[in-house]
């Protein structure tokens, strides 16, 4: 009998879960329905393996029970199980004298019987899976002579291969290069949006957790801290909370992650717009330079670094040119300082007071840096 669609396809209901019937988080309820991405995430330790491997019945559930296709999961045989549920965890695999068709092969047992064998429907599964994740041309290498990222992916291949409803992950993209975890985070999304295979996963990074994700649940101390969709959890406070960040900032709005700001008396100037000044803040960052930001719209691009870490930020609202008080105060700053940094951010109609700011600043004798080079230099 086929499921109804109206329920959940997978759901935790007031699960409680640890270790040698010790609760480590408790009261757990979640769900997701067909082709969702339910990520978890949290500071390291919170949990998240936990809760993932006790879903799979890779340790015992203290309380609560765990609904696929709307059965408890207690009752399902583990061949019923592995047709409707696929597993790729963090451990790494060790398997002997095992190449990469043969390991993914592995991933049809509940389909093949007692014997094991591929028919040509098996073969082909296995071949689509692991081209799926770019792994074909290594098929025929052992699989303890590859990278770990390959190995990432041919774990994933084998879930694949496994035709499952659902497919828990923890940490995919560990051991993965940038793109990698583009690449297989794309294949994810395929898999629910095209298939409707529904995903449990936990990840790291929080701005690929943002993107990819349908529902996020955000995993510390012995409760779910938070539950939602991404545009319902990823707001600054819930983050600064969710990991406890007391230095630096999180931009909700972009998920973009900025380091502590420089303290003390402003050095630098830096006239920047439309995202040339964010090198910029960053290099100034980095050498621990104290430095002033403007003249920038609130809605230009420069803003998401500008506003937390420089020491001094003057902006206007958007598509409005600055004002002379707004003139008279960066030439004011620039007076107290040695050094204007000029991004080279196009001049319009709106920004045209920061051509005459550069202009303030050469006829006062100050230092102009056009390039992130001298000003490294300048500043080492």
């Amino acid at each position: 009998m086929k499921p109804d669609p109206s329920f959940p396809r997978m759901e935790l209901e007031a699960l409680s879960v640890g270790y040698q019937g010790v609760p480590l988080i408790r009261d757990i309820s979640l769900s997701l329905k067909k082709g969702e991405i339910l990520t978890l995430i949290g500071p390291n330790g919170s949990g998240k393996s936990t809760i993932l491997k006790s879903i799979t019945r890779h340790l015992q559930l203290i309380a609560g029970t765990v609904y696929i296709d709307q059965k408890n999961m207690r009752t399902l045989s583990g061949k019923e199980l592995a047709e409707r549920l696929a597993v790729v965890l963090t451990e790494r695999v060790r398997p002997e004298l095992m190449n990469c068709f043969e390991f993914v092969s592995a991933g049809r047992y509940p389909y093949t019987g007692s014997f094991g064998r591929l028919t040509k429907e098996d073969r082909a599964v296995v071949e689509d899976a692991l081209r799926r994740v770019h792994t074909l041309d290594i098929a025929g290498k052992d699989i303890s002579e590859i990278s770990d990222g390959q190995r990432q992916r041919i774990l994933l291949a084998r879930a694949i291969a496994q035709e499952p409803e659902v497919i828990v992950l923890d940490e995919p993209t560990s051991y993965l290069d940038v793109k990698h975890k583009i690449e297989l985070l794309e294949i994810l999304s395929d898999m629910a949006k095209k298939q409707g295979i529904s995903v449990v996963m936990s990840l790291h990074e929080i701005d690929l957790a943002e993107r990819i994700s349908d529902k996020i649940a955000c995993i510390k101390g012995d409760r779910i801290a938070a539950y939602g969709t991404p545009e319902e959890i990823f707001s600054d406070e819930t983050v600064r909370e969710l990991y406890d960040i007391r230095s630096g900032s999180f931009n909700a709005l972009i998920g973009n992650i900025e380091l502590k700001r420089p303290e003390g008396d402003v050095r630098c100037f830096v006239v920047g717009g439309a995202g040339t000044g964010i090198p910029y803040y960053r290099a100034l960052q980095k050498l621990g330079v104290p430095f002033a930001a403007g003249i920038l719209p609130e809605n230009d691009l420069d803003m998401a670094a500008a506003r937390p870490l420089a020491v001094k930020l003057l902006s206007v609202p958007p598509y409005t040119a600055a004002k002379d008080a707004d003139i008279r105060e960066a030439e004011r700053i620039i007076d107290e300082v040695n050094y204007v940094a000029d991004c080279g951010c196009p001049t319009g109609e709106y920004n045209r007071a920061n051509a005459g700011l550069i202009a303030y600043a050469e006829q006062k004798g100050k230092t102009v840096l056009r390039s992130l080079t001298v000003l490294s230099e300048v500043f080492q």
